[in-house]
Formats: structure tokens, C-alpha cells, sequence
């Protein structure tokens, strides 16, 4: 059996991602709820399209229990997720499962649009760049700390993952 133990360097930076990752998490959700009620057109069908994959990032982020591992694995994740509901709804999902819930139907779609797809690759596109700026910090203030030696350990690379295996 092996132990682990947790690293102390670098957790005050993911707790105050996943603090703003929550406080994102909630305005974009009462900005998706209000696009829902009051909004038609091209604001209802392509902004709130990006804006939902960014909401999913922002939920992510915050209720996961792992430190964050950067790079392109939950922005390509979150991008195959709504794609893959986009062809759910090709598909007929929501008609051939006899979903007659309203807001379930909402939340899912009914109808299929290529365009939904570029606008979700356009959501992934802002969330690429915030992942390479999360990346550089966390690994800036690594840096730093074990040059200062505030943290103990061989090596750098032990503080980006969130335990240690002894």
C-alpha cells in the first residue's frame, strides 16, 4: 500500500482559482438563465452557445477535487461534451426517449446546427488561453517559492501534482 501525502506549496493559488472559477461559474449562469428568458435571435442561438461551454469550464474548475491540470485536456474534453450533445440532438434524442419535460428539452436541445459547433470551438478558444495563463502562474509561484525555500522537496515538479508518492 502506498502513502500519499499532500504537497502544501502552490494550494493558496488553486484555492483562489477555484474561488474564481465559482464566482465565474455563477455569472455565467445567471447570464445563460437571462439569455433563456429575454433574449432571441442571434444572442439566444450563438452567444449563448459560447457562453455554455465557458460555463462548463468554470463549473468544472470549481467543484473538482484535484488540483488543476492545465493544458488542453478539459477545454478538448468540455468541446467533445457539447459536440457530442449537438449530434444527440441530430439524432432526436429529447423525441426518441419521449422527453416531454420542457426544461429538460431546453437544457438538452431539439435541434441540430453546425453553427452551434463553431460557436462552442469559439467558447474553447478563450478557455485555451485562460488554462496556458493558469499554467504560468502556478508554475511561476512554484518557482519561487523553492527558490526561497518555503517548500521542501527535491524538485519542482513534485509541487504540480497534487500528492507526492512515497
Amino acid at each position: 500500500m502506498k502513502n500519499t501525502i499532500r504537497t502544501a506549496c502552490g494550494m493558496k493559488r488553486c484555492t483562489k482559482i477555484r474561488i474564481g472559477a465559482g464566482i465565474a461559474a455563477a455569472l455565467l449562469l445567471i447570464t445563460e438563465i437571462l439569455i433563456g428568458l429575454f433574449a432571441h435571435g442571434f444572442v439566444r442561438g450563438s452567444v449563448g452557445d459560447v457562453l455554455v461551454v465557458m460555463l462548463l469550464w468554470a463549473v468544472w474548475r470549481t467543484v473538482s477535487p484535484e488540483r488543476p491540470a492545465f493544458g488542453l485536456l478539459l477545454p478538448a474534453g468540455i468541446f467533445l461534451f457539447a459536440c457530442g450533445v449537438e449530434f444527440l440532438q441530430l439524432w432526436g434524442f429529447c423525441d426518441r426517449l419521449h422527453i416531454e419535460n420542457r426544461l429538460l428539452r431546453t437544457l438538452i436541445g431539439t435541434g441540430f446546427s453546425v453553427r452551434d459547433l463553431f460557436c462552442y470551438a469559439a467558447g474553447i478558444l478563450p478557455l485555451l488561453f485562460t488554462e496556458h495563463l493558469l499554467k504560468k502562474r502556478l508554475t511561476a509561484q512554484i518557482h519561487y517559492t523553492t527558490r526561497r525555500g518555503k517548500c521542501k522537496g527535491s524538485a519542482p515538479d513534485a509541487f504540480l501534482h497534487k500528492s507526492v508518492k512515497l
